[in-house]
């Protein structure tokens, strides 16, 4: 087992991706992004460095770790998920030093923030960040093997994937003899969080696309206001109404920062949380699997047994010797299957008292952060209207 640091503060890993490049032309291009890192880690070589990655490899990362640690009972953050539309957009877009141009750099850079958090959000857990192959995907300058199943999907993949995912949500409605009433509690508050966090991002994507709305249409008003103004002989009309093209079009801007804090600040926020009850929902059925295989151990145990009983009965002296060590061997499997049990219920117990002491604390610094970046807006655009009122009274 590697050693676990204390998730107490005294150790970080810092991790900012940034400089997204298209490589490549057509559909066999591709996005790298500069992963760099600071920390203070005794397992890093040093404590500040840098390496390009591209998006597969992430996927490859997550994979790896998820392979290794669900099965412990361990929270395994999920990587972004694939974007077939973005991505082939940017590929057939022409070969520049930027990925993109208009709506091509926007998805890049939400990309880019998605995998910034993913990493940052692994890197805080205190398994997985002094993983080895953890390390070796932030501190290597080589370049990675292609992870497994990763490619663009067919369109036939893509409705298998979706049946897939809908599988994976619902594998905590199995229902299993459960003996510790805190498992049936936290099944029931997980699936309450999950269904009206969905509600809430539903709300937030709502509400982005209605800001940006509202950005345009702030700027048409800008632009009408400004082009009435050309003509109005009115002296002071005309110079009030020039002014209000000045306003809104500032006031055009402020909304569609407005909008960039809805989706980066909450609505990214929330899905990455939808992502997370997506992993403990999996430890939860890991859980299950690990007890399955114990009450399959057990009712081996108890056919082993009952043939052993068969054969002293029937003084079949030349099966009991095979007969003995069976039992022995399924006894064996008995106690490593509730071992194994007891210890996963015990570590999925830890995962969750980390988990709800970061989903709060992150809860009210993005609420908090949220919540002052909406009020500067505000009263940036009162200070603007403000200054607009004296031109408006002047029209005489």
């Amino acid at each position: 087992m590697q050693d676990v640091l204390s998730d107490n503060g005294d150790y970080f890993v810092e991790i900012t991706i940034s400089e997204p490049q298209k490589i490549g032309d057509g559909m066999g291009s591709y996005l790298t992004y500069k992963v760099s890192t600071k920390t203070n880690i005794p397992k890093f070589q040093r404590t500040e460095f840098s390496t390009l990655r591209r998006f597969s490899d992430f996927l490859g990362i997550h994979s790896l770790l998820a392979s290794k640690y669900i099965k412990l009972g361990k929270i395994v953050p999920p990587a972004p998920s694939k974007n077939i539309f973005g991505t082939t957009k940017v590929k057939i877009s022409p070969q520049q030093s930027e990925p993109g141009n208009g709506s091509n750099v926007e998805w890049v850079e939400q990309r880019r923030a998605a995998l910034e958090r993913y990493m940052n959000r692994t890197a805080q857990h205190p398994v997985l960040r002094v993983d080895l192959d953890f390390i070796n995907f932030l501190e290597s300058d080589q370049e990675l093997p292609r992870a497994v199943n990763t490619a663009a999907l067919s369109g036939a993949a893509v409705v298998r994937l979706f049946n897939k995912v809908g599988e994976t949500v619902n594998k905590i409605t199995y229902k299993m003899d459960e003996n510790d009433p805190w498992f049936d509690d936290k099944i029931t508050e997980v699936e309450n969080l999950d269904t009206n966090l969905q509600k809430l991002h539903s709300a937030l994507k709502s509400l982005v696309t209605t800001r940006k709305e509202l950005a345009n249409l702030t700027g048409l008003v800008a632009k009408s206001a400004a082009m009435l103004s050309t003509c109005e002989e009115h002296t002071g009309l005309s110079r009030a109404l020039s002014s209000l093209a000045d306003v809104e079009e500032k006031i055009e801007i402020l909304r569609s920062e407005q909008s960039n804090s809805d989706y980066y600040i909450m609505s990214e926020f929330v899905k990455d949380y939808l992502g997370l009850f997506v992993a403990i929902k999996s430890v939860f059925h890991e859980r299950v699997k690990v007890f399955q295989n114990w009450q399959h151990a057990q009712m081996q145990l108890s056919k082993r047994r009952e043939n052993r009983g068969r054969y002293e009965l029937n003084n079949r002296t030349d099966k009991l010797e095979q007969a003995h060590q069976e039992v022995e061997e399924w006894q064996v499997k008995v106690q490593r299957c509730q071992q194994q049990f007891e210890e996963i219920s015990s570590e999925i117990k830890k995962e969750m008292e980390r988990f709800e002491l970061h989903r709060i604390k992150e809860f009210k610094a993005n609420l908090v952060k949220y919540l002052e970046d909406q009020m500067a807006h505000q009263q940036q655009i009162i200070t603007y209207w403000e200054a607009f009122v004296p031109c408006a009274r002047e029209i005489v």
